[in-house]
């Protein structure tokens, strides 16, 4: 058995619970490993009907030893491609699952016009920003088979696990205040959607608009949004990516500083600790110093993002998200 040779073939819907079990083998944190169902889901099945994916499964005799997932952005004008997700189970590393798997993710990309390939998140539907820097043989393989680092990303956790928390404080007294000048928070329903996605995609740009759309109305996930004159000022979302992941995020810019944002954040962290959620992961942080005081969240999870030309054309650089 053990001379056996690795082959790899493309993953079908029927075998979807066979790959979360293998992904609760071969995720090596139990926060990732407890959300493996969720995680195949959200860049597998979700994924598929608004962008190129595919799925592909490395077997050795009869058992699947390993699984990816990788895609193309959905914008036409993209040049780059992203792995999603890989993960070997832990018998089978450094026996070239991973490189073998990478292999045809790389020529699968390529040939649907990638100049590089990312080892990074893909909104709207990601798991991760890269590969946390606590799983080493990862980071390792990407190093060997020729991947740079070009950027480091971070999540912060907020504590939900006491009801005492930073993160639980009540919302009450900071909603009066904002009444009191025209704005109102409650929870989106699906009827708002369309009112959100614009105003995140005209204030903020980027790809808010599928992860919106994977909150407002999904069971496992949520949305608050302030109003104000029956316009959008601000939402905070959670869930979409991932049952324990918390945004996207944004207030309208001329309301900086009003306290909307908090608000709508500990609102949503309400949510994640009324579903069953003790650690809300904050994903992709930017504004640090806002989480920290708005819900006492502390940077925890670091990734690294990797990047490699893989094009046949190497006289020309494809741009990935920024």
């Amino acid at each position: 058995m053990d001379d056996e040779r690795i082959s790899v073939t493309e993953l079908t819907t029927e075998r979807l619970p066979e790959v979360a079990a293998l992904c609760r083998r071969g995720l090596d944190l139990v926060e990732d490993a407890a959300e493996a169902e969720a995680i195949v889901d959200t860049v597998y099945g979700r994924a598929r009907p608004g962008r190129p994916v595919v799925g592909l499964l490395a077997v050795r005799g009869r058992k699947s030893v390993g699984v990816l997932v990788c895609s193309v952005p959905g914008q036409p004008d993209a040049a780059y491609g992203c792995v999603d997700l890989v993960v070997v189970v832990p018998e089978e590393r450094r026996r070239g699952v991973a490189r073998t798997l990478l292999a045809h993710a790389e020529r699968w990309l390529a040939e649907r016009g990638a100049r590089e390939v990312l080892l990074a998140g893909n909104p709207p539907y990601y798991a991760w920003p890269g590969i946390d820097v606590r799983y080493t043989p990862a980071v390792c393989a990407a190093l060997a088979l020729g991947y740079r680092q070009d950027r480091t990303a971070w999540n912060m956790t907020a504590d939900l696990s006491y009801d005492d928390s930073p993160a639980l404080r009540s919302t009450v007294e900071a909603e009066r205040r904002l009444a009191t000048t025209g704005v109102t928070v409650r929870r989106a329903e699906p009827a708002d959607l369309p009112a959100l996605t614009a105003f995140a995609r005209d204030t903020f740009g980027g790809v808010w608009d599928g992860e919106l759309a994977g909150s407002v109305g999904r069971a496992g996930a949520g949305c608050h949004a302030a109003w104000r004159d029956g316009a959008v000022v601000g939402f905070a979302a959670w869930g979409s990516s991932r049952p324990s992941w918390f945004g996207p995020m944004g207030t309208d810019p001329a309301a900086a500083g009003s306290g909307i944002g908090g608000v709508l954040l500990r609102r949503c962290l309400r949510d994640q600790r009324d579903a069953g959620i003790e650690h809300a992961q904050i994903g992709w942080v930017g504004p640090v110093p806002f989480y920290s005081g708005s819900a006492g969240a502390r940077i925890e999870r670091v990734f690294l993002l990797y990047r490699k030309d893989v094009g046949l054309d190497r006289t020309q650089t494809g741009q990935g998200p920024e």
